[in-house]
């Protein structure tokens, strides 16, 4: 087991302890958003599947222009004309109908003057004039979906259009969330003395869901190693990820090393930054598990610079941050012996600072969008220092 690795290293192991899925599952359309698709998909047959009319008008044959011409029905999109138009005959047509066989244009019905069931067109059109083709939109055996795309709402309605109800996606991460602490209570629980609520709990579930994963809810593990082990090792097997908060210190309730002990295998303990250095990555057979400090914005931070790169991985999703660079518009006055990592709001390459930089401090971490990535080392910063920001 590694202790007090830099964040980068603790990435690294994480990263060689877990691989991107490649199962699949078949799912509605209506549901992939978002998924990655587990094949390529090609079009079943031409769309438009027939010529049809962009506009409503009439279709005639434009050799016989200008001209009478008899009408000798109509046809509305959805109907279909089961003749063939002799060349002085005429269709009234709506838009998206079908052109009949014999026609090779529509005229914008505008444009022309009926009398006792004849057109008046009169002027010369032209072959294909106001026509669409079958095919124009997508041709029968064309590739429509990528295999490893990631769908959005124009390809489900390509899907449809092709009376695709169903789609073969990679499976996506199964996650199980968990805090430990026998101090912490849920929302709707009445607060009574030394109990506060949970938060980080609800953090993960937002953050998770923010990010579009699924994810299954354990609640609140009891500050008992044995039962606590016996929890999370029952999902071993059903699960690709396991995040939890609290019990990972050297305090008499920090369970989470007994709870490794008993049921997998430590990679690494602690990392040389601040907040949340004392972060557990273990795995439990193919489960890959990670415990993050307690403390809320610890955890806040843990989770975005930890557990996103996992996600990425696990998923083949980019859902990492990004890093930039911008100028302090405020100071912060505390050294910074080891490496530390501050709360802040990025605008265009500027970066504010609240006032509230502690660990336990959740309100402040509101209005802000990335940290400051302050090297081991460093004095006081003031306003006006170039600095690298992780963006969130």
């Amino acid at each position: 087991m590694i202790q007090d690795i830099k964040l980068e290293d603790g990435i690294k192991i994480l990263l060689d302890n877990v691989n991107t899925i490649d199962e699949f599952e078949e799912i509605k359309i209506s549901d992939a958003v978002k998924k990655i698709s587990a094949e390529d998909v090609f079009a079943k047959f031409d769309n438009p599947p027939f010529d049809r009319s962009p506009l409503d008008g009439y279709a005639i044959n434009s050799a016989n222009t200008p001209n009478k011409f008899k009408i000798v029905g109509e046809e509305c999109a959805g109907d279909f004309f089961e003749g063939e138009l002799k060349i002085d005959e005429a269709l009234r047509i709506m838009t998206g109908a079908a052109i009949p066989k014999g026609a090779d244009c529509v005229i914008r019905q505008e444009d022309v003057s009926v009398e006792e069931n004849f057109l008046n067109v009169p002027y010369k059109l032209n072959h294909h004039e106001n026509y669409c083709f079958a095919g124009e939109d997508i041709k029968k055996n064309s590739l429509l979906i990528e295999k490893n795309q990631i769908l959005n709402a124009a390809h489900i309605a390509i899907l449809a259009s092709q009376g695709i109800s169903k789609i073969k996606v990679k499976r996506n991460p199964r996650i199980l969330i968990a805090s430990t602490g026998d101090e912490l209570i849920m929302p709707n629980e009445k607060l009574t003395k030394g109990k506060i609520y949970n938060s980080n709990l609800f953090f993960m579930a937002a953050r998770l869901k923010e990010m579009d994963f699924d994810f299954e809810v354990l609640g609140i593990l009891p500050d008992d190693a044995e039962k606590s082990a016996e929890i999370i090792n029952s999902y071993r097997n059903d699960f690709d990820l396991t995040i939890t908060t609290g019990g990972v210190s050297v305090g008499k309730k920090d369970i989470m090393h007994d709870v490794v002990e008993k049921i997998g295998e430590k990679l690494f303990w602690r990392l040389t930054m601040k907040p949340g250095a004392p972060v557990i990555g273990y795995k439990i057979k193919n489960m890959l598990c990670v415990a993050l400090s307690g403390n809320p914005f610890a955890a806040y931070a843990t989770f975005e610079l930890l557990i996103r790169p996992v996600l990425s991985k696990l998923s083949g999703r980019d859902v990492m941050y990004r890093r930039s660079e911008g100028i302090l518009q405020n100071d912060f006055p505390k050294d910074s012996k080891g490496r530390r990592f501050i709360r802040a709001k990025f605008v265009d390459g500027k970066i504010f600072l609240p006032n509230q930089h502690s660990s336990g401090s959740l309100f402040s971490m509101a209005n802000c969008n990335s940290f400051v990535d302050i090297p081991a080392g460093s004095g006081k910063l003031s306003k006006g220092t170039k600095v690298e920001v992780v963006l969130i």
